[in-house]
């Protein structure tokens, strides 16, 4: 029997999850996300998020409380009569009052391996450190930053070549996957969720703008890690003198290379940087304002010789 749900997500990698319930013959009462921000052309025009266009478009009602932790909140919240909440991403924190006003409970994709970066960024984090291994999970929510017992989880090998907005898209649609089993067991009965390791936390903080500038004192495939983990948002870069004005250089990807130099030199014409340890090559940049081109093309048009030195 499909179950009565609420959804509450808001950017893109929530989309895929609310779609596959809706597709499995779930009824969902309601969704709840952020509030349209100002955006387009000056601002002028309230930008929708992913998950409103995708409710709007299926008819399902829309809410945007900029608080969960009112009274009024908590009673519109409890007058939909939902069997479960299903959280992706959603932006808003949930207090107790409102993890325990549905039947069965509030369940969260959140895309990591659990205990291992709980918290705002996990994609990026487990790159940027250069992990082998992540999983997408399906928790039952409880007080606590992503504390709550992991009902199923699905592993994902990261290569050593993908990106955060690859390893996000996959994960997007494993979790979409991963929720639509972990109703399946709910609506059966059979759903067992386990507690979490109290050994092997840590923590995926928001990236802060001031850690997008590539340390070219780092060993070549920290950098490369750093790379791949904020491309293509919201980019790791470097400056650079160009024309006699300096601007920055966003990198998409890179690859470890060898060579040596002074840090933060080019040791070639063909944007190879000397770092810490070893070298890298820019495969993929995007100059301030313009789309993301390939190395070679950009070279074609700007000559960077060896021996240059990028800003620090």
């Amino acid at each position: 029997m499909p179950l009565r749900l609420i959804f509450m997500g808001t950017p893109d990698f929530s989309v895929p999850t609310l779609l596959e319930l809706v597709a499995h013959g779930h009824e969902i009462v309601a969704v709840y996300t952020r509030a349209p921000k100002p955006g387009g052309r000056r601002g002028l025009q309230l930008q929708l998020t992913p998950v409103e266009e995708a409710a709007r478009k299926l008819g399902i009602p829309v809410l945007t409380p900029k608080t969960l932790r009112t009274a009024e909140a908590l009673e519109a919240f409890r007058a939909h009569d939902a069997d479960a909440a299903v959280v992706v991403a959603y932006g808003l924190l949930l207090p107790t009052a409102v993890l325990d006003a549905t039947r069965l409970g509030c369940f969260n994709v959140h895309a990591s391996k659990l205990p291992r970066w709980r918290g705002a960024a996990p994609i990026q984090r487990a790159i940027m450190a250069g992990d082998t291994l992540t999983a997408v999970d399906v928790m039952r929510m409880e007080q606590g930053l992503d504390t709550g017992p992991v009902c199923l989880a699905r592993d994902i090998t990261i290569p050593p070549e993908m990106t955060a907005g690859e390893l996000h898209d996959a994960l997007s649609q494993a979790g979409a996957a991963l929720m639509r089993e972990a109703l399946e067991n709910l609506e059966a009965g059979t759903l067992q969720c386990v507690p979490q390791s109290a050994e092997g936390v840590t923590y995926a903080a928001k990236i802060d703008k001031g850690e997008t500038r590539i340390d070219f004192a780092m060993p070549a495939k920290s950098v490369v890690d750093h790379i791949r983990g904020l491309s293509p948002f919201p980019g790791a870069w470097f400056e650079v003198s160009l024309g006699g004005k300096a601007e920055r250089i966003k990198v998409l990807a890179a690859k470890e290379v060898s060579g040596s130099g002074e840090p933060g030199t080019l040791i070639d014409d063909a944007l190879t940087i000397a770092c810490g340890s070893g070298a890298i090559r820019v495969e993929k940049l995007q100059r301030a304002g313009k789309q993301p081109m390939a190395a070679a093309d950009f070279l074609r048009g700007t000559r960077l010789p060896a021996g240059s030195r990028l800003g620090r």
